[in-house]
């Protein structure tokens, strides 16, 4: 029988024998709190995340200090299920370039040469004159590159969360550019 204090130090440490220990002992625990939230392979993935956590960040770990490890396990589980699943609900899925589909309330009609200059014009003119400086590299990642919200949040160095309230924030402008006129 190992002793609570020597098996809370050996978890500090991140050591290999008592985090094996915990996934075989907890697995259980951290799917039914993270399928509380979300299912399927997000369910899945988020399993293995919280457990690569546990393995990777000593601060997490550190935060354990002591009494129920399975009620803390829930705690953290379904805090990162709840995290991810606010993201998501961030996202906005936007047509690729090879013919994906777009959302449903945008009609996408492919248009001849002129009306794709004149929106790619349009785009510039809004770029220049009513979008703030601060939000061009989100709107050049988003509407220019075409990137989804992960990798473009990768490439300018932002958290997604902070990115998908910035391109929120963009269409708002971008729409009442284009509807009403180019007054900010």
């Amino acid at each position: 029988m190992v002793r609570p204090d020597a098996w809370l130090r050996a978890f500090h440490a991140g050591e290999r024998t008592c985090l094996e220990r915990c996934y075989m002992d907890h697995l259980e625990t951290v799917a039914h709190a993270v399928g509380s939230v979300v299912q399927g392979a997000d369910r899945e993935t988020l399993v293995h995340e919280v457990f690569f956590r546990l393995l990777s960040d000593a601060s997490l770990r550190q935060s354990f200090t002591g009494g129920a490890f399975p009620s803390w396990l829930r705690v953290v589980a379904r805090n990162q299920a709840i995290d991810y699943a606010r993201r998501r609900r961030l996202e906005v899925e936007l047509p690729d370039e090879k013919g994906g589909v777009p959302p449903a309330d945008v009609v996408f009609d492919p248009s001849p040469l002129e009306v794709q200059f004149d929106a790619r014009w349009t785009l510039e003119r809004f770029r220049e004159c009513c979008l703030p400086a601060k939000w061009r590299a989100v709107f050049d990642a988003r509407f220019i590159a075409h990137h989804d919200q992960p990798t473009a949040a990768r490439a300018i160095g932002m958290s997604r969360t902070t990115l998908a309230y910035q391109e929120h924030r963009i269409r708002r402008l971008l729409r009442r550019f284009v509807l009403g006129g180019e007054s900010k």
